[in-house]
């Protein structure tokens, strides 16, 4: 039976991850900082599905508490099969009129841990020969984002990270997948204040449940990019040959506010 650890676990497309995970056979370790929501769904989730579930209350946005999470999975003696790195937020506005503290928040928890939980990890899949990661991007990551400009930026990490590092496990028995939604119904606008965008005002989105599912049964066919939906896979990909202005200023009439 294999071990899917997920961060952001306690909202969305996480909280959809850990419920479709769970219904596969897997045992969970949740982490996300709201203990309280944590708790709820570890017991829905071992009533519903009866898997072993383990809550760790972490910020990570903290390198230590990154630390912590794979400290506490090593002392219980944890091994980690499938590593889902889910935990991530954006922010709307102009850049010179944002908030640095958020920023840097954003900086820190899209980037920087999402990079050390791999770091941390990753070696001992290869140890064992096994081992899947699933590393979420958005189809931001394709292009620059005017009005959500560090958020587009991380993203665009994400995915040039996540497939360097799949070329580089080749051969390893690890491999690792990047999932790139575009809009989805979820919190992620209410908490980047962008419930007022075109990209979204409307719009039927497609919901956190269908993402997931997508995304976790990419991870377990071992695919290296995976964009959810036909439209959002038109869009990824005819960035690559359209004039970067071009790009620049449908993405920013995208963001306006409608």
């Amino acid at each position: 039976m294999a071990t899917t650890l997920i961060t952001g676990a306690s909202l969305g497309i996480g909280l959809e991850l850990a419920k479709y995970a769970a219904s596969k056979g897997d045992n969970l370790i949740l982490v996300a900082r709201n203990e309280e929501k944590l708790n709820a769904l570890a017991t829905e989730i071992k009533t519903a599905y009866n898997v072993n579930v383990k809550v760790i209350a972490a910020d990570l946005s903290n390198m230590q508490q990154v630390q912590m999470v794979y400290d506490v999975c090593k002392k219980e003696n944890i091994a980690i099969d499938n590593l889902i790195n889910n935990a991530g937020f954006g922010d709307f506005g102009l850049f010179a009129a944002s908030d640095w503290a958020k920023i840097e928040q954003m900086i820190q928890l899209n980037i920087t841990s999402l990079t050390k939980m791999c770091r941390l990890f990753i070696p001992d899949m290869i140890a064992k020969k096994s081992g899947k990661i699933l590393n979420v991007a958005s189809t931001a990551a394709f292009m620059p984002g005017p009005m959500m400009a560090v958020y587009f930026a991380t993203k665009s990490y994400v995915l040039h990270f996540s497939e360097a590092i799949y070329n580089e496990l080749q051969g390893t028995g690890v491999s690792i997948t990047t999932l790139c939604p575009g809009a989805t119904q979820s919190n992620f606008f209410v908490t980047a204040d962008a419930e007022n965008s075109k990209l979204v005002k409307g719009r039927k989105l497609p919901t956190a449940k269908e993402v997931a599912i997508f995304g976790y049964n990419a991870m377990r066919n071992k695919k290296m990019t995976a964009i959810h939906g036909i439209r959002n896979w038109i869009l990824a990909n005819s960035v690559r040959f359209s004039p970067r202005k071009l790009v620049l200023k449908i993405t920013r009439m995208i963001q306006n506010e409608a």
